[in-house]
């Protein structure tokens, strides 16, 4: 039985007092995400169903019922707590997609403390950026990832603890570490939760800008309202579902959709810590029955490229519902996955900042291959003209992307950074940063972003951050760095660099310039290619003309030059 109802239906007289409901929270009470994704569902009875289903290299797998998350998470909170983490404290999660960074999600917010995951391939510098902003008194992490922790370990007094959840006792451990074994440590039954409220930080989420450094995105323990009633109605997530998202929990998806949003409901999830290949995936959903599978189109690109015959040598007939986040998902890639999965993908739009879906193709509503569909009940939406910012009534005339402000995961405030999170509110909305255009029957359709951050494999790549780390090395003397188009991430970084004197460009420096940039930042920061330049565009007053090289990159149009110092 689906969960939908016409959209129509549910946009009339909507309320999030529904959710409330469903999850029996009164205004005032206390709401504490960890709780509901654990504790509650036993509650409920479901205690000795599956929670999570988990599978490593080589075929390891490990499974947890919903009271094995009770006491897991109820165990990580109680180690916690003994090393004097208190509420509000900031606890870094540095790990793979492993069991234990499911489970210290959970544990983090049952005692009040504020749960910061991070992307376990981000290099030390992007890590130390992003742990000093918050000032994390705490980081759970694997000894794979503790290295980079150590380089930066004197930079960063306010780091109390770095806990290592798989360390083998072979090398000894360095100042402020210890171990947490969580299949050793005694299990903690009965457990005091911290009594959250509404307007408790839950998480902090980091994304790039177009300037200066990734912004620490704060959420609350009421943004569970929306994750809860989205993942039940978007992905329409039944109590016998077998799902699963690809997202890593270092970014928001792998969090609101790959922990609360099926665990809030009681729903048995699936995880794959292998990296990417079409087989392999193929096989993880034959293997588990998945029938609700939430990715991206970066993956869904990738499967095209596969090709078809792939898909017939296994049973995918377990699939009911697919849907996609992170970027927009091409036409193209919907009408093939109508074909070869016989249903399409179900395209979604949001960000860090909104917490869950905005804009969604809804099930029960027809599909525009290309199209991001229409907002989500209790989301108003519109198009906005970039001078007034009124709303556009003409039909297919691009604008501004704007919701007016209000839906319960909205973020609280950038940390630390009050300033920047109010300029993303202009005249009664809020502005996600996004160019769009509505259809005459209310389909919102991507155009592009308002600003130059690169948008790689659905990931946020801050140009600022990259080019910041180019002239740290040696030989960089100039950097701007652009987005170039790829046919399966959508962007790629490609940099601009002049040289210092005594160094010679080829392809040699250019490799060390890539790995440098993969070490200090991440694999998703490293430029893709590098082109020397004898001097960068740049208007008079010394700004570079990144948007030059891009238009170049792009083959369109360069636009006014007036400003340009040609001298």
């Amino acid at each position: 039985m689906s969960n939908i109802g016409s959209y129509e239906e549910r946009i009339k007289d909507f309320s999030w007092k529904l959710a409330e409901e469903e999850l029996e929270y009164k205004d005032g009470d206390v709401i504490n995400i960890g709780w509901y994704c654990s504790d509650r569902n036993c509650i409920k009875g479901k205690g000795e169903k599956m929670a999570l289903i988990w599978e490593g290299l080589g075929g390891v797998e490990k499974k947890y019922t919903f009271n094995d998350v009770r006491l897991a998470s109820n165990t990580i909170g109680h180690h916690l707590r003994g090393l004097g983490i208190k509420n509000e404290d900031r606890v870094c999660l540095f790990m793979d997609k492993i069991p234990e960074l499911y489970l210290s999600f959970l544990g983090v917010l049952k005692i009040g403390a504020i749960a910061q995951p991070l992307f376990s391939a981000f290099g030390d510098e992007s890590l130390h950026v992003r742990l000093e902003n918050a000032q994390t008194k705490a980081i759970i992490t694997q000894r794979k990832h503790v290295s980079k922790v150590r380089r930066i370990l004197e930079q960063m007094p306010y780091l109390e603890h770095i806990i290592i959840v798989d360390h083998d006792g072979k090398k000894p451990l360095k100042e402020r570490e210890t171990v947490f074994n969580l299949e050793e440590a005694e299990k903690i039954d009965e457990f005091e939760i911290f009594p959250t409220k509404a307007e408790s930080p839950s998480l902090l989420h980091y994304t790039s800008g177009t300037t200066g450094q990734p912004k620490g995105v704060k959420h609350v323990h009421y943004s569970i309202i929306s994750q809860y009633l989205t993942a039940k109605w978007v992905l329409d997530l039944q109590d016998d579902d077998i799902y699963w998202c690809t997202a890593d929990p270092g970014w928001v998806t792998g969090t609101s959709y790959g922990i609360i949003g099926p665990w809030s409901q009681g729903i048995t999830q699936c995880v794959l810590d292998t990296g990417f290949s079409a087989e392999s995936w193929y096989k993880f959903i034959e293997k588990n029955k998945v029938s609700m599978w939430y990715s991206a189109p970066t993956a869904i690109r990738s499967l095209m490229k596969a090709g078809d015959d792939l898909i017939k040598q296994h049973d995918l007939s377990s699939l009911r519902h697919i849907a996609s986040v992170g970027e927009p998902l091409n036409a193209e890639a919907v009408i093939w996955s109508e074909k070869v999965y016989g249903m399409p993908f179900y395209d979604t739009y949001w960000q860090t900042e909104t917490g869950s879906m905005m804009l969604t193709n809804y099930p029960g509503m027809k599909i525009k291959p290309g199209s991001m569909g229409k907002p989500f009940p209790g989301i108003i939406a519109a198009v906005l003209d970039e001078k007034t910012f009124e709303p556009i009534t003409e039909p297919n005339k691009p604008g501004l992307i704007g919701f007016k402000p209000g839906w319960p995961s909205m973020m609280r405030t950038y940390w630390g950074n009050e300033e920047t999170y109010k300029k993303k509110f202009v005249n009664g909305w809020y502005l996600p940063g996004d160019k769009s255009t509505i259809d005459k029957d209310g389909y919102f359709w991507f155009v592009g972003r308002d600003d130059d951050v690169i948008n790689t494999g659905g990931h946020l790549v801050s140009p600022f951050e990259v080019e910041s780390a180019l002239l740290e090395h040696e030989a960089v003397a100039e950097s701007a760095v652009v987005a170039k188009p790829d046919e399966v991430n959508m962007e790629v970084v490609k940099a601009f660099v002049t040289l210092n004197p005594g160094f010679v460009a080829d392809d040699d420096l250019e490799l060390k310039i890539m790995n440098f940039i993969r070490k200090k930042l991440s694999p998703l920061a490293m430029p893709q290619e590098i082109e020397y330049m004898e001097k960068l565009p740049k208007t008079r007053s010394g700004k570079i003309m990144r948007r030059m090289l891009r238009a170049k990159e792009w083959g369109e149009e360069i636009g006014d030059t007036s400003t340009l110092d040609d001298e």
